[in-house]
């Protein structure tokens, strides 16, 4: 694993071992699986990704560490129904408190107001977070692989498969690509171009680590999307699958910002 001691991911990883804690305490797992049980029906997250080119995964954030507030008007249900009118495939939510002002209500609100599936964006550390994440309604969770051991990898997509959910595995550089490639070839494999350390983005990243797979697998390129120029860049590369946040949510109109991007997205 790499070390993120001392750096942003790794204050927020230190923060969720203590909310595990504290969750635990409110919530025994026995009575999360109830509610997972219970959770409105699972919406092919992978499966909707697959089905537009581009495929893009549109993000309903507020905050983030590194920039603070991004976007004063918040209302994920307003902006969940944008995403789906100009074409996304699939939404990302926040449900990060402490850094990225999320909440774990946010994934409902935003299924309720359209019919994309949803990936609980956060930083999961146990399987009872998975478990969690579709009691939450989620159709995907997110396993960021710089931030967890070969067993917690495997347990945890492990878990999530079992509720149904479909899996992003997140990877920054080629160590972590090898790691997450022991997984399950139907997790989805996400490339940040944003390096934890420094927080710097580098679009080659994506492009260097693209290479090194079939051609046939998905692979979703994560931060950095800013311009038509950068989307073209991708595309020429090979990469069709994009999640993309801070560029729509600066906007007063994400779905305007999601126009000027990526067009209308076809269904493939």
């Amino acid at each position: 694993m790499v070390d993120i001691a001392n750096t942003i991911l790794g204050k927020i990883v230190d923060r969720k071992y203590e909310e595990f804690a504290a969750r635990l305490k409110q919530r025994s797992l026995k009575d999360v699986e109830e509610l997972a049980k219970a959770a409105s029906p699972v919406r092919g997250f992978a499966q909707a990704l697959n089905s537009k080119r581009p495929g893009v995964i549109a993000e309903i954030k507020k905050a983030s560490p590194s920039k603070g507030i991004i976007r004063e008007n918040f209302n994920p249900a307003e902006i969940a129904a944008q995403y789906e009118d100009a074409g996304a495939a699939c939404l990302s939510v926040l449900t990060d408190a402490d850094f990225f002002q999320g909440a774990d209500e946010n994934i409902l609100i935003a299924r309720n107001h359209c019919s994309l599936p949803a990936l609980r964006k956060d930083f999961l550390i146990d399987p009872y977070g998975v478990i969690e994440a579709r009691a939450l309604h989620a159709d995907c969770v997110l396993l960021i692989v710089a931030s967890l051991s070969d067993q917690q990898l495997e347990e945890m997509s492990k878990t999530a498969f079992e509720q149904n959910l479909d899996v992003l595995v997140e990877v920054h550089d080629e160590e972590e690509l090898e790691r997450a490639m022991r997984l399950s070839e139907h997790c989805i494999l996400g490339v940040n171009n944003r390096n934890l350390k420094t927080f710097e983005v580098d679009l080659d990243i994506s492009v260097r680590l693209k290479k090194l797979l079939d051609p046939s697998r998905l692979l979703v390129t994560e931060s950095g999307i800013a311009t038509v120029d950068d989307v073209a860049r991708m595309q020429a590369n090979d990469i069709h699958a994009f999640l993309v946040g801070e560029s729509f949510m600066k906007q007063p109109r994400p779905d305007h910002a999601f126009t000027a991007l990526f067009g209308k997205p076809e269904s493939v």
